[in-house]
């Protein structure tokens, strides 16, 4: 093995501000490498690097490093011919640009807001893009039913539907429970607490109902979707399937989508019936009302449109679960990180998606006199 002399840096007696460089300049000198450095006498002018015997990138980084802080140019450093090589591609890549400072200006947030506003206009194109094509396939079973995966359906009915009955009837009563609760509070003081079965029928036949159960299905179908496809996704199983010629929409969608179509209407009705049914129990425990008399009220005040006004919803909401869901699950990127952020993306958007669509279609139902 070769004898590695120590760095020396010394000031030239002939030039002032000149420091001649001698010795191993590698990585295992580094650290005596800076010390001749910080020992060097100040102010520097040039560095003659032309003596050293050994150099490696941890010296030539050293040396730009020190010349970057000593305000030297270029030219003021002189290196051997064959090192000159390493000193120009160390240099390229050795470029310390300070980190971009975020700006917390006006103009700054209006350019945040554009780019959320962009993005999202873009994900709505994609959401649409993909609706078509699974409305174009669904098309195409009609023509060619085998197509359809019937086993895959139904085994996603039953994870997305029986599987979710208790949580869904659970939550409904005790939901139309509190509702008939507090409207009891307000309407005790005009001595109108009967008005509690109008209160409850409307609100659930209308409202909570299909509201609650999407929200229950968004967060744990859509999120069960995202996972699902995007684990398959990760682990190449999607571009398996289609290296051997089948179709991931046909495959994995859907049989989701119509699964969630025909399950989240069934699952609205039993959440009607769970949340009259606690209105019923606020009735006869809390309000003095007995079953009979408040199933009689309720018999003669319930309406068929608001019914059919809570119902009608019920597709949609299932449509927009599903796609997002599987569509989330298709753009994952193939890293467990990846997987997470989908699935959280996924939960996000259905619940907001589904709220804002129950508003508008609340709105537009109560202009219309529905």
């Amino acid at each position: 093995m070769t004898d590695i002399s120590p760095p020396q840096c010394a000031q030239d007696p002939d030039a002032e501000g000149r420091l001649r460089l001698s010795g191993s300049w590698t990585l295992s000198t580094a650290l005596r490498s800076m010390e001749a450095l910080k020992a060097s006498p100040s102010p520097v002018t040039t560095i003659d690097a032309r003596g050293i015997d050994q150099l490696d990138s941890a010296g030539v980084l050293l040396l730009l490093r020190f010349a970057s802080k000593a305000g030297l140019q270029e030219h003021a450093l002189q290196f051997r011919d064959e090192h000159q090589a390493l000193v120009c591609t160390i240099d390229e890549v050795a470029d310390e640009r300070p980190k971009p400072q975020r700006d917390y200006g006006v103009a700054a947030a209006l350019e945040r807001l554009g780019r959320s506003v962009h993005a999202i206009g873009r994900n709505i194109v994609v959401l649409v893009s993909f609706l078509g094509e699974n409305l174009s396939k669904l098309a195409r079973l009609v023509r060619q039913p085998r197509r359809f995966r019937m086993t895959a359906a139904v085994n996603q009915m039953e994870e997305v539907g029986l599987d979710a009955v208790p949580l869904v009837a659970l939550l409904s009563y005790l939901v139309g429970a509190v509702i008939a609760f507090l409207g009891s509070t307000i309407l005790r003081d005009f001595g109108a607490e009967i008005f509690v079965v109008e209160l409850v029928n409307i609100a659930f036949l209308r409202e909570f109902a299909v509201l609650l159960t999407a929200i229950v299905l968004a967060g744990r179908t859509a999120s069960a979707f995202t996972a699902q496809i995007g684990a398959m996704k990760a682990r190449e199983e999607i571009d398996a399937i289609q290296t051997l010629g089948l179709d991931p929409v046909d495959l994995l969608v859907l049989p989701r989508v119509v699964a969630l179509l025909l399950m989240l209407p069934l699952l609205t009705f039993i959440a009607m019936i769970a949340g009259l049914a606690g209105g019923i129990t606020v009735g006869a425990f809390d309000l003095g009302i007995p079953p009979q008399m408040y199933l009689a009220r309720m018999h003669e005040t319930m309406e068929l449109r608001h019914f059919l006004v809570g119902m009608s919803k019920a597709p949609v909401f299932a449509l927009i679960i599903a796609l997002i869901g599987c569509l989330e699950g298709l753009k994952v990127e193939g890293t467990a990180q990846s997987v997470g952020e989908r699935t959280t993306s996924s939960v996000v958007q259905t619940i907001s998606l589904v709220i804002i669509l129950d508003a508008l279609a609340a709105l537009w139902f109560m202009h219309m006199g529905w």
